[in-house]
């Protein structure tokens, strides 16, 4: 999976006033008395999680700390918040709490009851990887936001900005005017209205350098407001902190797939490769004479099956200039590069495939590609776990900007799976036996870690011990950007034949659930691929891919027994030896992180006993990284 980088560039090789007084009445008391009632009112501070409403930020945030276990004094010494820190703080709250999300480990819960029910300690953040970090959380939540003026009202000399006076209030009104996004952002006045590439109702992929002209700040993609430079001072800063680090990310996430092990990998992962080939090449009805626009195409391999497959146009967009570059190579050396005009029709002593180094968010602001253009979009854009590091948000940005009405997608639906897994899917047996010596106090420890940071790895399908089931189907005809976001439940039995132990009176045989194990398949389906239709899949129970499995460890295992058992101890706690759950239902919520590219999983467990009895666990966290 290669990926994009910004400045779009087409690559060829060489060789080719005011009211009088006597018009004031008593009426003007009445009105100010008035406003100053509303004044007052929209001073109340609101509490972060409730309708309490407070006079000063301390009262405030001693309630939140005893009614809803959120000490923002103490968040604020200990990570060693500055200003901009506890402002992002703040507005990540309210967004998360108007979203019916834990703000700590990110939990979806069902109503407002549930989530004040829900709330506990802060969770660890580890390497300073605060999930309030985004630069979107500048932008003011609420309108009028008081506590945004006052959180900082015992505190003085906050530390400058190079050296910079801040004047709170005008920031705040220079903030609400921001829109930033983790990958959109953009300053804009009269004189300078660039246009911004959108997805509707989604986010652009495109950030370029700043530039500075008579005092005007621009980018390539993104809307906002400002006048001059006296408007600027503080808020020019940030939007360039912003910009550098969408950029720097953007640069090393590339940067990543400019080396030819990476590619080696993919291509040699026969079950991906083969895939995309058979959708490609078997499905003549598709292709021929089709315009292809090949996402992240990397070295071009299935930009190179597409004008194998009798495409008329390829257009394959590659972010890494280095790689770009191999691709228009690769495609010449093959006598497969379109070499001219692009507007031009191929013939035989020209190839049909160009190559665009750039993000395809960028290309529409090229006028090389019409909009609504292209027959057939194909990409590999899948990540691991499907959605960390994934190249989807710009698949759907391409199809709404380029794809023909009616036109392919390829692949058309990808689902993802999940099934609980027993000892043998943990690294303990390993250690338990290291050339006769036992070293399974290290295999203990992995397992503890485990249970807060995926692991991707391959399980053996014999240590798969319950039954496979859908957690979230997404179809890429149809789906917004939002969609990424989700929360599915999946409810896990043990496989093979149920017993009924309790006539008899023997032991049941217990099984021990040690997490969830999470894979995904993708389909080119008979909605477009009707001669041939395919799937690629990742599955536990197939070939293994590069992609591997990615691997939930719960936190402390989970006894279960097959459904029909009687003999438990009914006073027992759910889960354990004496009282084994028949089933474990497990709801996962996937978002997209605060950190860019990056992936946040919770997972929320429940037990049910032979008899009903229902067992709950604490939530988990897990930060794909």
């Amino acid at each position: 999976m290669a990926m994009e980088e910004s400045n779009t560039v087409y690559m060829e090789v060489e060789g080719d006033n005011s009211d009088d007084d006597k018009d004031q009445n008593w009426d003007d008391w009445e009105n100010g008395d008035e406003e100053d009632e509303e004044e007052a009112m929209s001073s109340k501070l609101l509490c972060l999680f409730c309708e309490s409403t407070y006079d000063s930020s301390n009262a405030l945030f001693e309630h939140c700390a005893s009614e809803h276990r959120f000490h923002f004094n103490t968040l604020k010494n200990t990570l060693a918040l500055d200003f901009y820190g506890c402002f992002k703080l703040i507005n990540y709250v309210r967004s998360k709490v108007a979203a019916n999300k834990c703000w700590s480990c990110g939990i979806v819960c069902r109503s407002k009851e549930d989530l004040l029910n829900h709330l506990h300690e802060v969770a660890s953040f580890d390497n300073g990887q605060f999930p309030w970090n985004d630069d979107e959380f500048l932008k003011p939540f609420l309108n009028e936001d008081a506590l945004l003026y006052s959180f900082d009202e015992d505190d003085e000399g906050e530390d400058d900005v190079d050296n910079m006076p801040i004047d709170k209030e005008e920031l705040i009104k220079d903030l609400e005017q921001i829109s930033i996004d983790e990958d959109d952002f953009t300053l804009e006045t009269e004189e300078n209205k660039p246009t911004a590439s959108s997805l509707s109702g989604g986010k652009s992929a495109s950030m370029t350098d700043t530039t500075l002209s008579n005092g005007i700040v621009s980018a390539e993609a993104g809307v906002s407001s400002y006048r001059n430079n006296n408007d600027l001072d503080s808020s020019l800063y940030i939007a360039k902190v912003a910009a550098n680090k969408i950029k720097d990310v953007n640069k090393n996430y590339f940067g990543g797939y400019s080396s030819y092990g990476i590619h080696r990998d993919m291509i040699s992962d026969k079950v991906r490769t083969d895939a995309y080939r058979q959708a490609i090449l078997e499905n003549p009805s598709l292709l021929k004479g089709a315009v292809v626009m090949d996402v992240g195409c990397g070295t071009g391999i299935l930009s190179l099956f597409a004008a194998q497959a009798g495409a008329s146009r390829v257009i394959a967009v590659e972010a890494s200039e280095k790689m770009a570059a191999v691709a228009a190579q690769i495609a010449k050396d093959n006598n497969l590069l379109r070499i001219g005009s692009k507007n031009e029709g191929s013939d035989q002593g020209n190839g049909v495939m160009e190559v665009v180094q750039g993000m395809v968010e960028e290309l529409k602001s090229t006028q090389k590609v019409q909009p609504h253009s292209v027959d057939v979009l194909v990409s590999e854009w899948m990540g691991y776990c499907l959605l960390y590091e994934s190249m989807l948000s710009s698949v759907l940005y391409a199809r709404d900007q380029f794809l023909k009405p009616g036109g392919a997608v390829l692949p058309d639906t990808a689902t993802m799976f999940a099934a609980g897994f027993g000892r043998g899917g943990t690294s303990i047996p390993f250690w338990e036996n290291v050339y006769g010596f036992n070293m399974s106090c290290i295999g203990e420890e992995i397992v503890k870690d485990a249970s807060r940071i995926p692991i991707v790895d391959v399980i053996d399908s014999c240590d798969i011990i319950t039954n496979s089931k859908v957690l979230q189907n997404f179809d890429l005809v149809t789906m917004k950007l939002e969609e990424m976001d989700f929360t599915g439940m999946v409810e896990l039995e043990l496989k093979g034949e149920t017993s009924a132990n309790g006539s008899t009176g023997s032991k049941p045989v217990t099984n021990w659930c040690y997490g969830v194990v999470v894979w995904f398949e993708t389909g080119f389906t008979e909605r477009f691929c009707k001669e041939k239709p395919t799937n690629l899949s990742t599955s536990p129970h197939t070939t293994s891919t590069h992609w591997s499995q990615t691997i939930l460890t719960f936190a402390e295992p989970i006894a279960m027994v097959s459904p029909g058992t009687l003999n438990v101890d009914k006073t027992a706690a759910v889960g354990t030896d004496a009282c084994p759950a028949v089933k474990i239902q497990c709801r996962i919520s996937v978002v997209r992180a605060a950190q860019h590219r990056s992936i946040d999983i919770s997972m929320e467990l429940s037990g049910i006993g032979p008899f009903g009895r229902k067992r709950n666990w604490p939530a988990q966290m897990f930060n794909v990284l």
